[in-house]
């Protein structure tokens, strides 16, 4: 809330949001087992409660606290980071339920915000080269990767677009926005797009 506070007192407004916070993913090993792929009723419940309270909640309540300025401006752009197990069951239940709640959370809030010139999307990144993700590079097909950087440029251009409530209520996919707005990483190379079929 302070970061909002101290926002609204060196500027004039709050052009866009990013909601990128999630929870859930901490002590993927307990006990020297690895629980974050076990069925819901063997997951650890603090799971749940941290992908709702460190990711949806934190988002809805981020919403909040950005959106008046937009409204008030008639003006504004809200990035809810998604993922495909929104759609297909990737990982684990409490995962695919929270990124679910993440997609209908940004066509509700589209919908109330669409007389304010307001647009809010749920944006979806492709395999990300985080450290994370670079410390298990061997064991990955790391060929249609995106940079972190990438998906800032997707925002950035979704920033940029002068017809950008065209795309709000809906979910994009950023290496589909790379083709569409012609951008590409910083490598040089643009991403494919996946599939649903190919998740």
């Amino acid at each position: 809330m302070s970061a909002f506070e101290r926002v609204a007192r060196e500027s004039s407004a709050i052009d866009i949001l990013v909601n990128n916070v999630w929870g859930g993913y901490e002590q993927m090993m307990e006990g020297g087992v690895f629980t974050w792929s076990k069925p819901f009723w063997e997951q650890p419940i603090w799971r749940w409660d941290a992908m709702f309270a460190a990711g949806v909640r934190a988002h809805y309540f981020a919403s909040q606290l950005a959106v008046p300025s937009m409204v008030a401006r008639k003006s504004g752009l809200i990035v809810n980071i998604s993922f495909w197990s929104a759609q297909k069951r990737i990982g684990n239940v409490a995962y695919g339920i929270s990124k679910a709640a993440t997609d209908k959370m940004t066509a509700d809030m589209a919908d109330e915000l669409r007389p304010y010139g307001v647009a809010v999307v749920s944006l979806y990144p492709g395999l990300v080269r985080t450290e994370k993700v670079m410390e298990a590079s061997a064991w990955l097909d790391l060929s249609n990767s995106e940079s972190p950087e990438f998906i800032g440029r997707a925002i950035s251009a979704l920033a940029a677009d002068p017809n950008v409530m065209r795309h709000t209520g809906k979910v994009l996919v950023a290496a589909q926005l790379g083709i569409d707005y012609g951008f590409s990483d910083i490598d040089g190379k643009t991403p494919r797009p996946l599939k649903l079929d190919e998740i």
